[in-house]
């Protein structure tokens, strides 16, 4: 196990940001902190560099307790590399000697040649001798990462490594930030609030509130399986339909019926089933499908034109609102009616609140 959080807490005064949280990643994997703001995810990092001590649990890095509540190895003690929201480029050194700052302790010819082979792997060798602000933001970036690279660390982190670069750019930049990290087979964390982000580039990604990580876990299942409804809320798009349910593995919902996961406060152990218990079911746009043929009808409310689909926000017959995502060649007028059928796969629903 290269790195190993034991219910770590951190606080700044009386104020408690991070709370009993615990993780584990191990060699050449790649995880991910997300949250919205104030949710302790760059303090979990900051503690995990050496930044902030620990006030309770302890972090390992390959084995060996480097903070604890009596115990705080120095961050350049720790093998980590960083990579910081703003790049934190020296302007005045080229991109050469930007990426060989951290390698003096090597002999000359040794450091040009890590230099070069890190200049190959983030495609800047055209762009060697040109300064930081010759360089577009995502050149910038590139730099940022191979110079944290240059000295071997056992760890990276990249606190928020893309939020200065537009969309298309940050899209693209995540793909290939995950391609050469796994070329390296660099451990990493990354921190962010964009799941795009987060599912371009993690293994596992720890969705994260108040200071704790609510569910550790792939993209796949946090999008599919939520352990929370405040997880099933932040990942995706999504609305909650009111449902009874009709035994332990049926729910029935406005839209008819589904094999559902049932909270287990609807199916006690001691219980057969929770038959009647009411629950708040999830629906992903995806769930739901655009079918002429189907007598269940829905009226549009508003459409979001994405390119190859459409998001359309409609209203059921009872009222309620509900999340479509259909080809974009079925262009529907607000205030028109489709026709509709569910086509859900994994539908989690939640006690009913």
């Amino acid at each position: 196990m290269l790195l190993e959080l034991k219910n770590i807490q951190q606080a700044y005064g009386q104020q408690l940001v991070v709370n009993n949280l615990s993780l584990r990643l191990e060699k050449g994997q790649i995880g991910c902190l997300l949250g919205p703001s104030g949710c302790g995810k760059t303090s979990v990092l900051r503690c995990i560099a050496g930044f902030e001590p620990v006030i309770a649990g302890e972090i390992l890095l390959s084995g060996t307790t480097v903070s604890s509540d009596s115990v705080f190895l120095p961050p350049e003690q720790r093998r980590i590399g960083m990579v910081f929201q703003d790049y934190a480029l020296f302007p005045h050194l080229t991109v050469i000697n930007n990426i060989g700052f951290g390698l003096h302790q090597l002999p000359k010819n040794d450091r040009a040649s890590r230099v070069n082979e890190l200049l190959g792997t983030v495609g800047l060798s055209d762009a060697a001798n040109k300064y930081p602000h010759e360089l577009s933001g995502g050149q910038q970036q590139r730099v940022a990462l191979a110079r944290a690279l240059a000295p071997r660390p056992d760890l990276l982190l990249l606190d928020e490594p893309f939020s200065n670069l537009d969309v298309s750019l940050r899209e693209r930049l995540s793909l290939e930030v995950r391609e050469i990290l796994k070329n390296q087979n660099t451990t990493a964390i990354l921190v962010t609030h964009d799941q795009n982000e987060a599912f371009a580039i993690a293994d596992e990604i720890g969705v994260m509130h108040r200071g704790e990580i609510q569910q550790w876990d792939s993209a796949y299942n946090l999008y599919h399986r939520p352990a929370n409804r405040f997880v099933a809320n932040f990942i995706g798009q999504g609305v909650f339909l009111p449902g009874q349910v009709l035994d332990p593995k049926r729910v029935e919902i406005e839209l008819g019926v589904l094999t559902a996961d049932i909270p287990h406060q609807c199916s006690p152990a001691d219980q057969i089933c929770g038959k009647g218990c009411r629950v708040d079911v999830l629906l992903r746009p995806d769930d739901i499908v655009h079918d002429d043929s189907s007598l269940l009808q829905a009226t549009v409310l508003h459409k979001a034109f994405r390119g190859a689909d459409i998001l359309y926000t409609l209203s059921l017959p009872s009222g309620t609102s509900a999340l479509s995502l259909v080809p974009s060649h079925h262009n529907h007028a607000i205030g028109e009616k489709i026709g509709i059928r569910l086509e859900a796969d994994h539908v989690v629903a939640f006690p009913s609140s």
